[in-house]
């Protein structure tokens, strides 16, 4: 299929998980009937953004993939032909947790979960407190109308992870995500951070030649502390935008693509065709001392 309807749902959360995730499944639906064949949830949306403090307690938010979030999701998805793409805690074992997202096909399939890779630890986002990185892999699933690629949030920056996730064949990337300014920070420094986010991600739309979707939460977290600055958006494969989300509201867009456009950037465009995969050997390297 070449024209797919892709939802992002840019919302708010709150303290009570069951509550959050009945929120998430009635803003699917109101995509779904806004024509939305794939529906992607931001980054853990089934609870407050936890990471910006070390507390033993949160890891009870935690649960297993599948389970009982996936199980209900799966049923909305069966029910209303979309596939879903779901953000959630992970408990893989007693004291073993992961930043986990799971893909459901139209019928309600578990497609598999991606593990985000790469886990930031920064002043109000402490993830390696959490999260082990993921251990399966880049990832791409094949649902019913495109083969899609899954990364998470701090996996936005890294080209690595784009370029192989597309290598792989995913015709769409879906970055859920969860990032925010400090509500004590001055305003141009907030622009230049948003700025640095959406351009990094356009880059890869360019680079790859696919189009990119990036859903993140908006609402003021942690005390008032945290401003989750939305902005989701949808960049075509030259890194136009052909969606974007405002900064503060709750909003659920249906945007039509055209994953056929791949094949006539790439061809005008041709980076794929010019890379010298014989010379990247050191990109494997942590740094390059000599």
């Amino acid at each position: 299929m070449a024209k797919v309807k892709v939802g992002l749902v840019q919302m708010s959360c709150g303290k009570d998980k069951e509550t959050n995730l009945q929120k998430a499944i009635g803003k699917v639906k109101e995509a779904a009937a806004k024509g939305a064949q794939i529906v992607c949830l931001q980054e853990l949306f089934t609870s407050l953004y936890f990471c910006d403090v070390e507390d033993y307690e949160n890891f009870k938010l935690a649960e297993s993939i599948p389970g009982p979030s996936i199980d209900a999701l799966s049923e909305v998805a069966k029910e209303l032909g979309v596939v879903i793409i779901a953000s959630l805690f992970e408990k893989r074992a007693e004291g073993l947790y992961h930043n986990t997202t799971a893909v459901l096909d139209a019928d309600g399939t578990y497609l598999g979960k991606y593990r985000k890779m790469h886990i930031p630890d920064d002043p109000a986002f402490y993830e390696k407190f959490y999260f082990t990185p993921g251990d399966l892999g880049y990832k791409v699933f094949q649902t019913k109308f495109a083969k899609i690629g899954v990364l998470i949030c701090w996996d936005q920056w890294y080209p690595e992870a784009a370029r192989i996730t597309s290598l792989m064949g995913a015709e769409i990337l879906f970055y859920p995500t969860a990032i925010g300014w400090a509500t004590s920070q001055d305003e141009a420094t907030n622009e230049e951070q948003y700025n640095a986010w959406q351009t990094i991600q356009r880059s890869h739309a360019v680079a790859n030649g696919v189009h990119v979707v990036s859903v993140n939460r908006v609402g003021l977290e942690q005390d008032g502390l945290m401003k989750f600055w939305g902005g989701s958006f949808v960049s075509n494969p030259l890194g136009s935008l052909i969606y974007k989300a405002s900064y503060d509201e709750e909003e659920t867009a249906v945007v039509e693509i055209d994953t056929q456009k791949t094949d006539h950037y790439r061809t005008h465009w041709p980076f794929l065709r010019d890379r010298r995969i014989d010379s990247y050997q050191p990109i494997t390297k942590r740094f390059i001392d000599e």
